[in-house]
C-alpha cells in the first residue's frame, strides 16, 4: 500500500530550487521561422489547381498610415456630421492600444479580450482607456465567463427547421449567420440579437481606438453618453469614409502600401505551373488596380483568369441571386446584359460563388482561397463549399518576433515549470506549506502578466490568453487550413508541398508520451 508523502517547508523550497536549476541548465527552445506557413489541417498542394485571393490585407499590406487615415477621417465625421465635441478632433491615433480579435460590448461600452471558452482575460477589460479591476468586472458580468448567447447572439424567429438549428451550432459566428444561411432554408429570416461585436480584421483597429478614446473623452469631461449610440455613430462614421479613403490611398499608393519584392516571383511560379488564379474583393476596381499595379506591375492582370471587384462578401458566397456584371472601363459603368463567361483581362462586379463555380467548372477541394478575415473571407467557403483556405495574418511577424525574444523564452519557460510544480503540490493544507504555495502562485501571476505585456501592455497576444487560445485564434484554426504572415512566404515551399498540422498532446495523453 502506498503511503502518503510527507511534505515539509524545507522540502518545498528544495523542490523549487531543483526545478529552477534543471530548467536553467536546458538550452532555450529554437526560434520560430517568421516566414513559415503553419498548418491547422493537412493540405497537399498537389491537389490544388486553383488559387484565389482577397485583396485588402491579403494581397495588399497597408502601412500604419492607412489606419491613421481611417481614424482621422472617421473622427472628423463624428465632429462635423454627428456634432461631437470639437475637442474630439484633437484626439490622436494610438496603434499600440488594441489588438485584432477583441470584442466590444455594445450595451456596456467595454472593450474585452476573451479566450476560446468565452472567459474574460483578467486585466484586459477596458471602459474607454480605463482598465477595469477584477472586482469591477465581476460586478458588471457576475462571472469571468460569458454565456455563448451573450457573445454571439441568439436567433429570434419562428419555424426554423431542425437542420437550421444544427447549422446555427456550426456557424458559431452568429452575427454573420443571416448572411451565411441561404434564404431558401427558412420561412422567415432570423434576426441576429447580439450585444457584442467581434473585431476580427485589421481595419477594425482604428475603430476600436476611436471608440475607446471618445468614451474616455466623455468620461474625462463628465459628459453623459450612451454606449450603444456611441458604437453606432463610430461604426457609421468609419463606414462612410471608405470612398474618400480609397481616393486618398489610390492617389499616393506608395505612401500607404508596403511593397513585397517576393510577390511577383510567387505569382510567376503559380502561372508557370498552370495554376488558375483569381481575385474576389469588396474594394472598387480603380482602387485595386492602383494597388496591384504597384505590387505586380502594369501587366498584373495577365496573372489572373478572373478578377471580381465590389463583390460584397460575404453575400458573394451566400446569395445566388446576385449575377455578375461586366465593368465597362471606358465608360466607367457596369453593363446590364447577362454574363455567361468570365474572361481573363475583364473586370467583373458583384456576382456569386455558385455562378463562378458553374462557369469555371471549379470543384471545392481543388480551390485554395486566401483571406485575412476568418468570417467574411473563409468561413462559408470552408464549411459549405469545401474550398481549402489560407489566412494571411500580418501580425504574425510581430508575434513571432516576441516569441523569439530571450525575454519571452525565459519568462514563459519558467512559468510552465513553476505552474507544473504548483499543480503537483497544490493540495497541501498545513498553513506554513500553504504560505509557500501562495508565494509560488504570486510569482506565477507576475510571470503571466509579464508574458502578456511582451506582446501588448493592454491586451497581450492576438492568439493566446494565459493558457488558452483566444476566441479569435480558435475561429482562425477552425476556418483556415493554413496560415502565415504574408502570401509570398508560400514561395519558400515546393509547389507540391504538403502542410501537416502539429500533433498536439491531449491532456490525457501527456503521461503516456512524456516520462
Amino acid at each position: 500500500m502506498n503511503q502518503k508523502r510527507e511534505y515539509s517547508e524545507e522540502f518545498l523550497h528544495k523542490c523549487y530550487q531543483d526545478h529552477r536549476a534543471l530548467w536553467e541548465s536546458k538550452k532555450p527552445p529554437e526560434s520560430v521561422n517568421p516566414r513559415a506557413v503553419f498548418g491547422n489541417n493537412e493540405l497537399d498542394l498537389r491537389d490544388i489547381r486553383v488559387y484565389g485571393f482577397d485583396y485588402d490585407y491579403t494581397l495588399a499590406h497597408y502601412s500604419i498610415a492607412v489606419e491613421k487615415l481611417i481614424y482621422d477621417l472617421g473622427k472628423n465625421v463624428l465632429v462635423s456630421k454627428y456634432r461631437y465635441p470639437e475637442g474630439v478632433r484633437q484626439l490622436e491615433y494610438n496603434r499600440d492600444f488594441a489588438v485584432r480579435g477583441l470584442h466590444y460590448d455594445i450595451e456596456k461600452g467595454l472593450l474585452v479580450k476573451m479566450d476560446q471558452f468565452q472567459q474574460l482575460q483578467p486585466g484586459s477589460v477596458f471602459r474607454g482607456l480605463t482598465r477595469l479591476s477584477r472586482e469591477e468586472v465581476l460586478d458588471t458580468y457576475h462571472s469571468r465567463s460569458l454565456p455563448l448567447h451573450y457573445v454571439e447572439g441568439h436567433l429570434r424567429g419562428s419555424f426554423l427547421k431542425s437542420s437550421l438549428i444544427q447549422k446555427k451550432r456550426d456557424h458559431v459566428f452568429t452575427p454573420f449567420f443571416s448572411d451565411i444561411c441561404s434564404k431558401e432554408q427558412y420561412f422567415r429570416p432570423p434576426i441576429p440579437d447580439t450585444k457584442m461585436a467581434h473585431l476580427a480584421d485589421l481595419f477594425s483597429l482604428p475603430e476600436m481606438c476611436l471608440l475607446s478614446q471618445v468614451a474616455q473623452y466623455f468620461m474625462d469631461h463628465s459628459l453623459p453618453y450612451h454606449s450603444v449610440m456611441l458604437f453606432n455613430d463610430v461604426k457609421a462614421a468609419i463606414a462612410s469614409i471608405h470612398p474618400e479613403m480609397h481616393r486618398i490611398v489610390g492617389r499616393d499608393i506608395d505612401q500607404y502600401l508596403i511593397h513585397d519584392d517576393r510577390l511577383v516571383a510567387f505569382f510567376k511560379r503559380l502561372k508557370d505551373h498552370n495554376k488558375e488564379i483569381f481575385i474576389i474583393t469588396n474594394s472598387p476596381f480603380y482602387f485595386v488596380n492602383a494597388g496591384m499595379t504597384y505590387l505586380l506591375g502594369e501587366e498584373w492582370r495577365d496573372y489572373f483568369s478572373v478578377v471580381v471587384a465590389s463583390a460584397k462578401k460575404p453575400a458573394f458566397f451566400t446569395d445566388s441571386m446576385r449575377p455578375f456584371r461586366l465593368l465597362d472601363e471606358e465608360l466607367h459603368t457596369q453593363t446590364w446584359g447577362p454574363v455567361t463567361e468570365l474572361q481573363p483581362g475583364k473586370i467583373y462586379l458583384e456576382g456569386n460563388l455558385r455562378q463562378l463555380q458553374e462557369i469555371k467548372g471549379w470543384e471545392g477541394q481543388e480551390v485554395l482561397y486566401f483571406g485575412d478575415h476568418p468570417y467574411s473571407d473563409l468561413a462559408d467557403v470552408s464549411l459549405n463549399h469545401s474550398w481549402r483556405t489560407g489566412a494571411i495574418i500580418w501580425e504574425l511577424d510581430y508575434e513571432i518576433e516576441c516569441l523569439n525574444s530571450i525575454e519571452y523564452k525565459n519568462t514563459s519557460g519558467w512559468l510552465m515549470v513553476l505552474q507544473s510544480l504548483i499543480e503537483s503540490c497544490q493540495d497541501l493544507e498545513e498553513p506554513k506549506l500553504r504560505e509557500v504555495m501562495g508565494q509560488w502562485e504570486q510569482e506565477r501571476d507576475s510571470l503571466r502578466k509579464k508574458t502578456k505585456e511582451i506582446f501588448n501592455p493592454h491586451f497581450g497576444s492576438v492568439f493566446r490568453t494565459h493558457n488558452n487560445p483566444t476566441y479569435f485564434s480558435r475561429r482562425l484554426f477552425r476556418f483556415a487550413d493554413i496560415y502565415t504572415s504574408r502570401l509570398s512566404n508560400l514561395g519558400e515551399y515546393s509547389i507540391n508541398h504538403t502542410f501537416y498540422p502539429r500533433r498536439g498532446v491531449l491532456p490525457h495523453e501527456y503521461k503516456s508520451l512524456f516520462v
